[in-house]
């Protein structure tokens, strides 16, 4: 990662390692990133790509995830978080902002946002979250609508479509496999099977369908949280963990407050934080530093820790 201020791996070759990750037989783990900054961290950590979560981007505007956002908020976050990493971006796309020509708009501002690949999910708009009860899918054929006028707008034949079923807790697992096989055959690279519960309902999904696979390993939701190499050995391809660090994060800073309100002070917590110097490496604040001494003069060496 050399440039400064952006990637210097083309979204091109992001996509395409996105695809050849699926085909690779090894699974594909995209944590959830809140910020560009925790992009960064994913990537440092070793992970594959880059998840970008709508029911997150609804929590960091304080909203709930009942398709309140719009293409152009979703977008923006999800460029920002693109811009810092090298690693593939997956964005969640909600139902495809409206209809079916908005769907196809996603994919072109997705694309040009510097997106790997995006899931459109069969939900009616607006949706809910893919975890809790009263979920209502619409037909298939609209769904498969979506599908294709997503498709038909893309124009990087790199570009991931992967296509959501939360049929299986309204319709049963059968017909979210039916939808499956029709989703792939109207285009779809990958399918989303979320809110199953047990390995032997992913089992049964990876024995009906062809094509990769995506499980969500949400935390408090219907699903068993399954290790990275079960999934694998089941035979799915790719792995998000969509709320995951936010959930860490607003965890940590929740109890920070309560203690700084309690004690009127943060002392209990310095261990517990992110050091100044690791914000710093994050940042590569030394090679700014060396892009211009006159303007930034940080230096390892003679920074104050307590400060």
């Amino acid at each position: 990662m050399s440039g400064l201020y952006s990637s210097t791996v083309s979204p091109t070759d992001r996509r395409k390692r996105l695809r050849e990750g699926l085909n690779s037989g090894s699974i594909q783990r995209l944590p959830g990133a809140f910020s560009p900054l925790v992009a960064r961290a994913i990537q440092e950590a070793g992970f594959e790509g880059v998840y970008v979560s709508g029911a997150v981007v609804a929590a960091d505007l304080a909203l709930p995830d009942i398709g309140l956002t719009t293409l152009t908020e979703v977008a923006h976050r999800a460029r920002q978080i693109a811009r810092p990493t090298d690693l593939p971006v997956m964005v969640d796309a909600d139902t495809g902002f409206g209809e079916p020509m908005s769907a196809a708009r996603t994919v072109s501002e997705f694309e040009d946002a510097g997106i790997a690949g995006c899931h459109f999910e069969d939900q009616v708009n607006p949706k809910r979250c893919g975890h809790l009860d009263g979920k209502e899918v619409v037909p298939t054929e609209l769904m498969v609508r979506r599908l294709t006028a997503a498709v038909n707008e893309r124009r990087d034949e790199n570009f991931v479509i992967c296509a959501r079923t939360d049929a299986a807790g309204v319709e049963g697992i059968d017909s979210a496999i039916e939808r499956a096989k029709a989703y792939a055959d109207a285009g779809a690279d990958l399918i989303f099977t979320e809110a199953l519960h047990k390995p032997e309902e992913f089992e049964k999904f990876r024995a009906a369908v062809d094509v990769p696979l995506l499980a969500n390993m949400t935390e408090f939701g219907k699903t068993e949280l399954l290790s990275a190499q079960t999934l694998q050995d089941i035979g799915y391809n790719a792995v998000i963990y969509p709320v995951t660090t936010l959930r860490i994060a607003m965890g940590q800073v929740e109890e920070a407050l309560k203690e700084i309100d309690e004690t009127g002070t943060q002392t209990g917590w310095i261990d517990r934080m992110q050091h100044r110097s690791r914000l710093y490496e994050l940042l590569r604040y030394e090679e700014y530093n060396a892009f211009d001494q006159q303007v930034f003069t940080y230096s390892v060496d003679t920074y104050d820790p307590n400060n």
